[in-house]
Protein backbone atom coordinates (compact mmCIF):
# COMPACT_ATOMS: atom_id res chain seq x y z
CA UNK A 1 0.00 0.00 0.00
CA UNK A 2 1.49 3.12 -0.81
CA UNK A 3 2.04 6.35 1.26
CA UNK A 4 -1.86 8.38 1.48
CA UNK A 5 -3.65 5.46 0.47
CA UNK A 6 -6.53 4.12 3.07
CA UNK A 7 -8.74 1.61 2.13
CA UNK A 8 -11.82 1.74 -0.38
CA UNK A 9 -10.36 5.11 -1.74
CA UNK A 10 -10.18 7.38 1.20
CA UNK A 11 -6.90 9.47 0.90
CA UNK A 12 -4.67 10.23 3.96
CA UNK A 13 -4.89 13.95 5.18
CA UNK A 14 -2.06 15.68 2.88
CA UNK A 15 -0.62 17.73 5.88
CA UNK A 16 -0.31 14.13 7.24
CA UNK A 17 2.99 12.75 4.52
CA UNK A 18 4.79 16.19 4.73
CA UNK A 19 8.34 15.92 6.07
CA UNK A 20 9.38 16.18 9.35
CA UNK A 21 11.11 19.41 9.08
CA UNK A 22 9.48 23.07 8.90
CA UNK A 23 6.11 23.90 9.60
CA UNK A 24 5.75 19.82 10.50
CA UNK A 25 8.58 20.05 13.24
CA UNK A 26 6.74 23.10 14.75
CA UNK A 27 3.14 21.62 14.95
CA UNK A 28 1.98 21.86 18.54
CA UNK A 29 0.98 18.24 20.05
CA UNK A 30 -2.27 19.40 20.64
CA UNK A 31 -2.73 19.15 16.81
CA UNK A 32 -1.27 15.71 16.04
CA UNK A 33 -4.27 14.54 18.46
CA UNK A 34 -7.43 12.48 16.90
CA UNK A 35 -6.88 9.38 15.66
CA UNK A 36 -7.63 7.64 19.46
CA UNK A 37 -11.01 9.74 19.67
CA UNK A 38 -12.24 8.46 16.58
CA UNK A 39 -10.79 4.29 17.94
CA UNK A 40 -12.88 5.51 21.19
CA UNK A 41 -16.80 6.20 19.74
CA UNK A 42 -16.52 2.33 19.74
CA UNK A 43 -16.28 2.31 22.83
CA UNK A 44 -19.31 4.40 23.26
CA UNK A 45 -21.83 2.60 20.90
CA UNK A 46 -25.45 1.22 21.13
CA UNK A 47 -24.02 -1.63 22.60
CA UNK A 48 -22.49 -0.35 25.63
CA UNK A 49 -25.85 1.38 25.81
CA UNK A 50 -28.08 -1.64 26.17
CA UNK A 51 -25.24 -3.71 28.35
CA UNK A 52 -24.43 -0.83 30.94
CA UNK A 53 -27.78 0.34 31.27
CA UNK A 54 -29.57 -3.59 31.77
CA UNK A 55 -26.68 -3.86 33.89
CA UNK A 56 -27.54 -0.77 36.17
CA UNK A 57 -31.19 -1.42 36.13
CA UNK A 58 -30.53 -5.29 37.10
CA UNK A 59 -27.27 -5.37 39.59
CA UNK A 60 -27.30 -1.30 40.56
CA UNK A 61 -23.34 -0.58 41.07
CA UNK A 62 -22.24 -4.27 41.62
CA UNK A 63 -20.74 -4.46 37.90
CA UNK A 64 -18.65 -0.74 38.31
CA UNK A 65 -15.85 -2.78 38.33
CA UNK A 66 -16.11 -4.52 34.92
CA UNK A 67 -15.99 -1.40 33.43
CA UNK A 68 -13.08 0.42 35.24
CA UNK A 69 -11.16 -2.89 34.60
CA UNK A 70 -12.17 -2.87 30.68
CA UNK A 71 -11.45 0.89 30.05
CA UNK A 72 -7.99 0.22 31.95
CA UNK A 73 -7.46 -2.20 29.72
CA UNK A 74 -8.95 -0.45 26.37
CA UNK A 75 -6.34 2.20 27.21
CA UNK A 76 -3.48 -0.23 27.02
CA UNK A 77 -4.72 -1.86 23.87
CA UNK A 78 -5.25 1.08 21.81
CA UNK A 79 -1.69 2.49 22.85
CA UNK A 80 -0.47 -0.64 21.41
CA UNK A 81 -2.85 -0.59 18.27
CA UNK A 82 -1.29 2.59 17.80
CA UNK A 83 1.98 2.30 18.27
CA UNK A 84 2.08 -0.92 16.27
CA UNK A 85 0.63 1.60 13.22
CA UNK A 86 3.72 4.08 14.05
CA UNK A 87 6.21 1.99 13.74
CA UNK A 88 5.39 -0.54 10.86
CA UNK A 89 3.56 2.09 9.09
CA UNK A 90 0.62 -0.75 8.58
CA UNK A 91 -2.16 -1.92 10.31
CA UNK A 92 -2.77 -4.65 12.52
CA UNK A 93 -4.41 -7.21 9.52
CA UNK A 94 -1.64 -6.32 7.12
CA UNK A 95 0.98 -7.20 9.37
CA UNK A 96 -1.09 -10.47 10.66
CA UNK A 97 -1.91 -11.01 6.42
CA UNK A 98 1.95 -10.99 6.04
CA UNK A 99 2.89 -13.67 8.78
CA UNK A 100 0.13 -15.89 8.03
CA UNK A 101 -0.16 -18.58 5.36
CA UNK A 102 -3.18 -18.07 2.76
CA UNK A 103 -5.51 -20.97 4.52
CA UNK A 104 -4.94 -19.37 8.32
CA UNK A 105 -5.06 -15.82 6.80
CA UNK A 106 -8.48 -16.68 5.55
CA UNK A 107 -9.93 -18.02 8.45
CA UNK A 108 -8.68 -15.62 10.51
CA UNK A 109 -10.47 -13.15 7.95
CA UNK A 110 -13.39 -14.93 8.26
CA UNK A 111 -13.81 -14.66 12.19
CA UNK A 112 -12.94 -10.91 11.98
CA UNK A 113 -15.55 -10.17 9.44
CA UNK A 114 -18.22 -11.91 11.73
CA UNK A 115 -16.70 -9.63 14.71
CA UNK A 116 -17.39 -6.58 12.15
CA UNK A 117 -20.71 -7.97 11.22
CA UNK A 118 -21.61 -7.87 15.34
CA UNK A 119 -20.45 -4.65 15.53
CA UNK A 120 -22.58 -3.14 13.02
CA UNK A 121 -25.33 -5.07 13.64
CA UNK A 122 -25.06 -2.98 17.57
CA UNK A 123 -24.65 0.32 15.60
CA UNK A 124 -27.66 -0.04 13.61
CA UNK A 125 -30.44 -1.45 15.65
CA UNK A 126 -29.27 1.49 18.83
CA UNK A 127 -29.79 4.51 15.83
CA UNK A 128 -33.03 2.42 15.03
CA UNK A 129 -34.32 2.75 18.22
CA UNK A 130 -32.78 6.73 18.87
CA UNK A 131 -35.12 7.45 15.99
CA UNK A 132 -37.76 5.58 16.90
CA UNK A 133 -37.59 7.20 20.26
CA UNK A 134 -37.15 10.69 18.58
CA UNK A 135 -39.05 10.47 15.36
CA UNK A 136 -41.46 7.15 16.41
CA UNK A 137 -40.20 5.58 12.92
CA UNK A 138 -40.37 2.38 12.41
CA UNK A 139 -37.24 0.03 13.68
CA UNK A 140 -36.50 -1.08 9.87
CA UNK A 141 -37.06 2.25 8.29
CA UNK A 142 -34.20 4.05 11.20
CA UNK A 143 -32.07 1.24 10.61
CA UNK A 144 -32.30 2.28 6.65
CA UNK A 145 -31.65 5.90 7.58
CA UNK A 146 -28.68 5.34 9.76
CA UNK A 147 -27.13 2.90 6.99
CA UNK A 148 -27.44 5.73 4.52
CA UNK A 149 -26.10 8.27 7.03
CA UNK A 150 -23.01 6.44 7.84
CA UNK A 151 -22.00 6.70 3.86
CA UNK A 152 -22.63 10.66 3.67
CA UNK A 153 -20.19 10.12 7.29
CA UNK A 154 -17.74 8.17 5.00
CA UNK A 155 -17.68 10.83 2.59
CA UNK A 156 -16.35 13.23 4.18
CA UNK A 157 -12.80 11.03 4.88
CA UNK A 158 -12.94 10.15 1.31
CA UNK A 159 -13.63 13.68 -0.36
CA UNK A 160 -11.75 15.76 2.59
CA UNK A 161 -9.24 13.53 4.22
CA UNK A 162 -8.58 12.27 7.86
CA UNK A 163 -8.90 15.13 9.39
CA UNK A 164 -11.98 16.68 9.04
CA UNK A 165 -13.74 13.06 9.67
CA UNK A 166 -11.74 13.28 13.15
CA UNK A 167 -13.66 16.79 13.86
CA UNK A 168 -16.88 15.41 12.74
CA UNK A 169 -16.56 12.38 15.03
CA UNK A 170 -15.07 14.36 17.82
CA UNK A 171 -18.34 16.66 17.58
CA UNK A 172 -20.52 13.13 17.85
CA UNK A 173 -18.67 12.11 20.50
CA UNK A 174 -19.15 15.31 22.46
CA UNK A 175 -23.04 15.16 22.03
CA UNK A 176 -22.74 11.58 23.01
CA UNK A 177 -20.82 12.34 26.75
CA UNK A 178 -23.90 15.35 27.00
CA UNK A 179 -26.39 12.80 26.01
CA UNK A 180 -25.60 10.08 28.51
CA UNK A 181 -24.08 11.96 31.75
CA UNK A 182 -26.67 14.86 31.73
CA UNK A 183 -28.55 12.36 33.85
CA UNK A 184 -25.79 12.25 36.96
CA UNK A 185 -26.64 15.88 37.80
CA UNK A 186 -30.41 15.32 38.55
CA UNK A 187 -30.01 13.15 41.12
CA UNK A 188 -27.47 11.97 43.16
CA UNK A 189 -25.74 8.29 42.85
CA UNK A 190 -24.74 6.53 46.22
CA UNK A 191 -20.89 7.14 46.80
CA UNK A 192 -21.04 3.83 48.92
CA UNK A 193 -22.52 1.95 46.33
CA UNK A 194 -19.86 3.00 43.93
CA UNK A 195 -17.18 1.85 45.80
CA UNK A 196 -18.69 -1.24 46.55
CA UNK A 197 -19.14 -1.86 43.07
CA UNK A 198 -15.28 -1.48 42.63
CA UNK A 199 -14.72 -5.13 44.43
CA UNK A 200 -15.07 -7.62 41.74
CA UNK A 201 -18.10 -10.16 42.08
CA UNK A 202 -20.73 -11.42 40.73
CA UNK A 203 -24.35 -12.27 41.49
CA UNK A 204 -25.37 -15.46 39.54
CA UNK A 205 -25.12 -16.27 35.73
CA UNK A 206 -26.76 -13.37 34.05
CA UNK A 207 -24.49 -10.95 35.72
CA UNK A 208 -21.71 -13.13 34.54
CA UNK A 209 -23.50 -12.66 30.72
CA UNK A 210 -23.51 -9.00 31.27
CA UNK A 211 -20.09 -8.45 32.38
CA UNK A 212 -18.93 -10.51 29.58
CA UNK A 213 -21.42 -8.15 26.98
CA UNK A 214 -19.51 -5.12 29.36
CA UNK A 215 -15.93 -6.38 28.46
CA UNK A 216 -17.45 -6.95 24.74
CA UNK A 217 -18.48 -3.50 24.07
CA UNK A 218 -15.97 -1.71 25.72
CA UNK A 219 -12.69 -3.62 24.62
CA UNK A 220 -13.96 -3.54 20.99
CA UNK A 221 -12.40 -5.94 18.83
CA UNK A 222 -12.29 -4.02 15.94
CA UNK A 223 -11.11 -1.24 17.30
CA UNK A 224 -8.24 -3.26 18.27
CA UNK A 225 -7.56 -3.73 14.39
CA UNK A 226 -9.15 -0.22 13.59
CA UNK A 227 -6.28 2.20 15.58
CA UNK A 228 -3.43 1.03 13.70
CA UNK A 229 -5.25 1.70 10.34
CA UNK A 230 -6.16 5.19 11.48
CA UNK A 231 -2.63 6.49 12.91
CA UNK A 232 -0.96 5.50 9.52
CA UNK A 233 -3.77 7.41 7.42
CA UNK A 234 -3.45 9.99 9.54
CA UNK A 235 0.90 10.41 9.86
CA UNK A 236 1.61 8.54 6.60
CA UNK A 237 3.83 5.84 6.24
CA UNK A 238 7.88 5.76 6.59
CA UNK A 239 7.80 7.99 9.14
CA UNK A 240 11.62 8.81 10.58
CA UNK A 241 12.77 8.04 14.28
CA UNK A 242 12.65 11.01 15.62
CA UNK A 243 8.65 11.48 14.23
CA UNK A 244 7.87 7.95 15.22
CA UNK A 245 9.22 9.26 18.81
CA UNK A 246 7.35 12.28 18.91
CA UNK A 247 4.30 10.85 17.60
CA UNK A 248 4.34 7.57 20.15
CA UNK A 249 4.61 10.54 23.34
CA UNK A 250 1.55 11.87 21.77
CA UNK A 251 -0.61 8.58 21.29
CA UNK A 252 -0.34 8.54 25.04
CA UNK A 253 -2.22 11.48 25.90
CA UNK A 254 -4.42 10.73 22.46
CA UNK A 255 -4.91 7.37 24.16
CA UNK A 256 -5.52 8.55 27.74
CA UNK A 257 -7.67 11.55 26.79
CA UNK A 258 -10.70 9.82 24.70
CA UNK A 259 -10.91 6.84 26.77
CA UNK A 260 -11.56 9.00 29.93
CA UNK A 261 -13.86 10.69 28.23
CA UNK A 262 -15.35 6.98 27.13
CA UNK A 263 -14.75 5.49 30.42
CA UNK A 264 -17.01 8.26 31.83
CA UNK A 265 -19.40 8.08 29.48
CA UNK A 266 -19.65 4.58 30.39
CA UNK A 267 -19.83 4.48 33.87
CA UNK A 268 -22.02 7.03 33.96
CA UNK A 269 -24.76 5.12 31.76
CA UNK A 270 -24.39 2.40 34.67
CA UNK A 271 -24.63 5.11 37.62
CA UNK A 272 -27.68 6.35 36.18
CA UNK A 273 -29.44 3.35 36.03
CA UNK A 274 -28.55 2.13 39.29
CA UNK A 275 -29.41 5.18 40.65
CA UNK A 276 -32.66 5.77 39.01
CA UNK A 277 -33.90 2.53 37.01
CA UNK A 278 -33.73 -0.27 39.85
CA UNK A 279 -36.62 -2.25 40.37
CA UNK A 280 -38.35 0.06 38.06
CA UNK A 281 -40.60 -2.49 35.16
CA UNK A 282 -39.40 -2.96 31.53
CA UNK A 283 -35.82 -1.36 31.97
CA UNK A 284 -34.21 -4.43 30.28
CA UNK A 285 -34.57 -2.77 27.09
CA UNK A 286 -33.53 0.44 25.90
CA UNK A 287 -37.40 1.82 24.74
CA UNK A 288 -38.08 1.52 28.86
CA UNK A 289 -35.36 2.34 30.54
CA UNK A 290 -35.78 6.11 27.94
CA UNK A 291 -39.45 5.87 29.67
CA UNK A 292 -38.10 5.54 32.84
CA UNK A 293 -35.94 8.13 32.52
CA UNK A 294 -38.19 10.36 31.22
CA UNK A 295 -40.61 9.60 34.43
CA UNK A 296 -37.64 9.88 37.07
CA UNK A 297 -35.57 12.36 35.80
CA UNK A 298 -37.67 14.45 33.21
CA UNK A 299 -38.62 15.02 29.51
CA UNK A 300 -35.20 16.65 28.82
CA UNK A 301 -32.77 14.71 30.22
CA UNK A 302 -34.49 11.85 27.97
CA UNK A 303 -34.50 13.71 24.95
CA UNK A 304 -30.89 14.39 25.49
CA UNK A 305 -30.23 10.85 26.08
CA UNK A 306 -32.17 9.98 22.64
CA UNK A 307 -29.64 12.52 20.98
CA UNK A 308 -26.90 10.77 22.49
CA UNK A 309 -28.35 7.51 21.92
CA UNK A 310 -28.27 8.49 17.66
CA UNK A 311 -25.43 10.45 17.83
CA UNK A 312 -23.57 7.46 19.17
CA UNK A 313 -24.79 5.37 16.22
CA UNK A 314 -23.98 7.67 13.62
CA UNK A 315 -20.44 8.35 14.36
CA UNK A 316 -19.89 3.84 15.62
CA UNK A 317 -21.43 2.54 12.33
CA UNK A 318 -19.10 5.05 10.68
CA UNK A 319 -15.98 3.80 12.03
CA UNK A 320 -16.90 0.46 12.23
CA UNK A 321 -17.57 0.08 8.46
CA UNK A 322 -14.06 1.92 8.27
CA UNK A 323 -12.10 -0.95 10.34
CA UNK A 324 -14.25 -3.59 8.28
CA UNK A 325 -12.75 -1.82 5.53
CA UNK A 326 -9.52 -2.25 7.10
CA UNK A 327 -10.11 -5.54 8.22
CA UNK A 328 -10.62 -7.10 4.53
CA UNK A 329 -7.97 -4.92 3.10
CA UNK A 330 -5.30 -6.10 5.32
CA UNK A 331 -5.95 -10.09 5.49
CA UNK A 332 -7.54 -10.47 1.65
CA UNK A 333 -5.25 -7.49 0.09
CA UNK A 334 -9.17 -6.77 -1.78
CA UNK A 335 -10.95 -3.47 -1.70
CA UNK A 336 -15.28 -3.45 -1.55
CA UNK A 337 -16.73 -0.15 -2.56
CA UNK A 338 -17.98 1.59 0.70
CA UNK A 339 -21.63 1.18 -0.80
CA UNK A 340 -21.67 -2.00 -1.36
CA UNK A 341 -19.97 -3.23 2.13
CA UNK A 342 -22.49 -0.72 3.38
CA UNK A 343 -25.54 -2.54 1.66
CA UNK A 344 -24.37 -5.69 2.66
CA UNK A 345 -23.58 -5.04 6.41
CA UNK A 346 -26.82 -3.55 6.86
CA UNK A 347 -28.83 -7.06 5.69
CA UNK A 348 -28.51 -8.45 9.13
CA UNK A 349 -29.91 -5.33 11.52
CA UNK A 350 -32.59 -4.78 8.97
CA UNK A 351 -33.61 -8.45 9.59
CA UNK A 352 -33.23 -8.79 13.32
CA UNK A 353 -35.11 -5.14 13.73
CA UNK A 354 -37.59 -6.96 11.10
CA UNK A 355 -38.10 -10.08 12.72
CA UNK A 356 -39.96 -8.21 16.06
CA UNK A 357 -36.48 -10.32 18.07
CA UNK A 358 -35.95 -7.84 21.47
CA UNK A 359 -33.73 -4.74 19.55
CA UNK A 360 -32.19 -4.42 23.31
CA UNK A 361 -31.23 -8.00 23.88
CA UNK A 362 -30.02 -8.55 20.37
CA UNK A 363 -27.49 -5.56 21.02
CA UNK A 364 -26.47 -7.49 24.48
CA UNK A 365 -25.88 -10.53 22.73
CA UNK A 366 -24.06 -9.22 20.34
CA UNK A 367 -21.65 -7.71 22.69
CA UNK A 368 -20.96 -11.05 24.39
CA UNK A 369 -20.17 -12.66 20.75
CA UNK A 370 -17.35 -9.78 20.53
CA UNK A 371 -16.05 -10.85 24.06
CA UNK A 372 -14.92 -13.76 21.80
CA UNK A 373 -13.49 -12.35 19.33
CA UNK A 374 -11.12 -10.30 21.90
CA UNK A 375 -8.52 -12.51 22.03
CA UNK A 376 -7.69 -13.09 18.27
CA UNK A 377 -6.90 -9.48 17.93
CA UNK A 378 -5.78 -8.86 21.35
CA UNK A 379 -3.09 -11.89 21.42
CA UNK A 380 -1.75 -11.46 18.11
CA UNK A 381 -1.27 -7.30 18.96
CA UNK A 382 0.55 -8.40 22.21
CA UNK A 383 2.74 -10.98 20.13
CA UNK A 384 3.83 -8.66 17.66
CA UNK A 385 4.29 -5.56 19.93
CA UNK A 386 6.97 -7.29 21.67
CA UNK A 387 9.19 -8.37 18.86
CA UNK A 388 12.27 -6.14 18.08
CA UNK A 389 12.30 -7.68 14.69
CA UNK A 390 8.72 -5.60 14.17
CA UNK A 391 9.14 -3.05 16.87
CA UNK A 392 13.10 -2.68 16.81
CA UNK A 393 13.17 0.08 19.60
CA UNK A 394 9.94 0.35 20.45
CA UNK A 395 9.57 -3.21 21.39
CA UNK A 396 7.41 -3.52 24.69
CA UNK A 397 9.19 -3.56 27.82
CA UNK A 398 8.79 -6.09 30.16
CA UNK A 399 6.01 -3.85 32.18
CA UNK A 400 4.32 -3.95 28.84
CA UNK A 401 4.23 -7.39 28.01
CA UNK A 402 3.41 -8.42 31.56
CA UNK A 403 0.39 -6.07 30.97
CA UNK A 404 -0.73 -7.07 27.84
CA UNK A 405 -0.55 -11.20 28.45
CA UNK A 406 -2.72 -10.47 31.83
CA UNK A 407 -5.30 -8.47 29.95
CA UNK A 408 -5.48 -11.40 27.55
CA UNK A 409 -5.78 -13.81 30.74
CA UNK A 410 -8.89 -11.88 31.97
CA UNK A 411 -10.48 -12.11 29.08
CA UNK A 412 -9.96 -15.60 28.33
CA UNK A 413 -10.95 -16.80 31.77
CA UNK A 414 -14.12 -14.71 31.55
CA UNK A 415 -15.51 -15.84 28.35
CA UNK A 416 -14.28 -19.41 30.07
CA UNK A 417 -16.01 -18.97 33.00
CA UNK A 418 -19.22 -17.48 30.86
CA UNK A 419 -19.48 -20.83 28.49
CA UNK A 420 -18.98 -22.95 32.06
CA UNK A 421 -22.34 -21.34 33.15
CA UNK A 422 -24.33 -22.08 29.43
CA UNK A 423 -23.15 -25.34 29.19
CA UNK A 424 -23.37 -26.14 32.89
CA UNK A 425 -27.42 -24.32 32.91
CA UNK A 426 -25.90 -22.82 36.37
CA UNK A 427 -28.34 -20.22 37.58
Amino acid sequence: MTEGAVSDGAVTDPAASEGWTGSARRRPPIALLGPAFVAAVAYVDPGNVAANLTAGARYGYLLVWVLVLSNGMAMLVQYLSAKLGLVTGRSLPQVIGDRTRRGPRLAFWVQAELIAAATDLAEVIGGAIALHLLFGLPLVWGGLIVGVVSLVLLSVQSQRGQRPFEFVVVGLLAIISLGFIAGLFVHQVSWTGIAGGLVPRFEGSESVLLAASMLGATVMPHAIYLHSALVRDRHGTNLNPERIRRLIGVTRWDVSLSLAVAGAVNIAMLLVAAANLGGVAQTDSIQGAHAAIESSLGAGIALLFAIGLLASSLASTSVGCYAGSTIMEGLTRLRVPLLVRRTITLVPALIVLASGVSPTWALVLSQVFLSFGIPFALIPLVRLTSRVDVMGEHANGVPMRVAGWAAVAIIVTLNGVLVGFAVGGYG
